[in-house]
């Protein structure tokens, strides 16, 4: 599986990138918005995992852009700086999942499985919408109800 990784905290995503290796996952880091959305735009990846609060364009327009380039490419938000505004956000671009720093290394390997799972089953079904695909998204359910709670629209 081949990993997207975007954070610009260079000794936790390199420590991170190690062990993912070690665990059979091929990992591309980048230490910047920037990099990650040029790096995406030269390859696919199956996965990508992006921090939220990075110098440039934020983790909220990296997934757009991500989005933008690689329309099944499931985003999961890893930050050491998670809101409900963020996480809402995040919801627009359909994040995968919103996980916080620090993270259990099997709760984030888990994760990166299930968010590949679901673009397998997303490939399985290509005549779905991309709003049916939504409401599918594990996120989406949560999103709603704190839409409804903080009156946020899309």
């Amino acid at each position: 599986m081949k990993l997207l990784f975007i954070d610009d905290e260079q000794t936790f995503l390199k420590y991170l990138a190690k062990r993912l290796f070690l665990d059979g996952f091929t990992v591309k880091t980048t230490f910047s918005g920037e990099e990650g959305v040029d790096a995406a735009a030269k390859e696919d990846f199956d996965v990508a995992v992006v921090d939220l609060q990075m110098p440039g364009i934020d983790g909220i327009e990296v997934q757009k852009r991500l989005k933008e380039l690689q329309p099944d490419l499931p985003c999961i938000v890893l930050t050491g700086h998670g809101s409900v505004e963020n996480a809402l956000a995040s919801g627009k671009y359909n994040a995968f999942k919103f996980l916080s720093k620090p993270v259990d290394m099997e709760t984030l390997i888990d994760t990166i499985q299930a968010a590949y799972e679901f673009r397998k089953n997303q490939e399985k079904n290509p005549g779905e919408s991309d709003s049916d695909q939504q409401k599918k998204g594990p996120l989406n359910k949560l999103y709603g109800k704190f839409r409804k709670l903080y009156g946020v629209d899309k």
